[in-house]
């Protein structure tokens, strides 16, 4: 993978994280949340679509198609998972 690749991809994860942040709000903490997670899911997508060998969307080297998918499961699971809220009166 070359570095401008590299870069496109880590700015495509990042309007991910972006948008998915202007959507659903929060403050610096949860944006920063939300691109861990756009990042971890583009860059997992990308790197499952090599390893399967499946050619869905590319964008040169870039996995593009299943990286999009799983980058937004990763994100909507993410913010699913942190609604959990955790009872600490009950002993």
């Amino acid at each position: 993978m070359t570095f401008p690749s590299f870069f496109l991809g880590l700015l495509i994860s990042t309007l991910y994280g972006a948008l998915f942040h202007i959507i659903r709000g929060g403050g610096l903490g949860r944006l920063l949340f939300y691109l861990i997670l756009a990042w971890i899911g583009f860059w997992g997508g990308h790197l499952l679509a090599g390893w399967l060998g499946w050619r869905f969307g590319m964008l040169g080297p870039l996995n593009l198609g299943l990286a999009t998918i799983l980058s937004l499961v990763v994100l909507v699971v993410g913010y699913w998972l942190s609604l959990i809220e955790v009872d600490r009166t009950r002993e």
